[in-house]
């Protein structure tokens, strides 16, 4: 995994464009799907630890936690996309990842790394106009199935964060 976070980063791009999506995916299960972040957007995989909370911040805002002297926001993802709560356990994981600041987001589990190439990708269904699907950059083909491959960036929008 370290090797992987060492690389060069990727200047960013539109996310209709699937050869500029192609690439390292880390992929973990939320409730019974499979989603997909961009290797080079994480920065570390913790187990779940002390969380302080926040008042008056969006259910979906676990709190924050102190990582070696950095306070990091935490987003639940199962509540930021409206799964039922799950208890916390021995599987589940804080994937801090990099959106322009340190955030961490709270997974069931973490599974592996996938290497998805162009073909592998395509853009995400068109569900209706009352579905918003542009947090996800494309879906990921696989053997097992499909993965879901969120854009971090979009899903952890730092404006709806904090409530009114």
């Amino acid at each position: 995994m370290e090797a992987l976070l060492e690389q060069e980063p990727v200047a960013p791009s539109e996310s209709s464009d699937t050869e500029s999506i192609a690439g390292k995916y880390l992929t973990f299960m939320l409730d019974e799907e499979e989603y997909g972040v961009e290797i080079l957007k994480i920065r570390e995989i913790i187990g779940i630890m002390d969380i302080t909370r926040v008042p008056q911040t969006q259910n979906f805002v676990q709190g924050v936690i102190n990582l070696r002297g950095k306070v990091i926001p935490l987003v639940d993802l199962r509540a930021k996309f409206g799964l039922s709560r799950q208890e916390y356990n021995d599987q589940t994981c804080i994937i801090v990842v990099d959106v322009g600041t340190m955030m961490g987001i709270i997974v069931d589990t973490v599974s592996e790394v996938h290497d998805f190439l162009e073909e592998d990708i395509e853009p995400p269904p068109s569900l209706g106009s009352c579905v918003d699907t542009s947090f996800i950059r494309g879906m990921g083909k696989t053997r097992d199935g499909v993965k879901i491959l969120l854009d971090i960036a979009r899903v952890l929008h730092s404006e709806e964060l904090v409530a009114c």
